[in-house]
């Protein structure tokens, strides 16, 4: 469950999901987006070792890493949601890094309007 979400979430930078759930993957990701700010090849495997998931892996390293190269650490943050979830009514929370793509929040804005 914890490489699905933590792959889910580098893939589409936001994941709504239940809030303990968040606060089991938080931790994983950001010991990857901490690996993934120096591009070696051994860091590189180390990830894919633990995500499993070429893609997320490559754009880990390729959009990530960068974005992240100056933040010391707290790359990800948890939003609770108001509303739980309909079948057993559990807490929801979104899961999203601090610094998004502008594109990303473009289309946030788009929508809302």
């Amino acid at each position: 469950m914890t490489r699905n979400m933590a792959a889910s979430l580098i893939e589409h930078e936001r994941v709504v999901t239940t809030l303990q759930k968040a606060k089991t993957v938080k931790p994983f990701v950001e010991k990857l987006v901490t690996l993934s700010k120096d591009p070696a090849q051994h860091n590189r495997r180390r990830a894919f070792a633990k995500i499993r998931n070429k893609e997320a892996v490559q754009k880990l390293f390729d959009v990530l890493g960068p974005r992240f190269q100056e933040r010391p650490g707290g790359y990800c943050r948890i939003l609770k949601l108001s509303k739980p979830r309909l079948g057993d009514n559990g807490q929801r929370a979104i899961l999203e890094f601090v610094e998004r793509t502008p594109a990303e929040e473009q289309g946030e804005e788009a929508a809302a309007e």
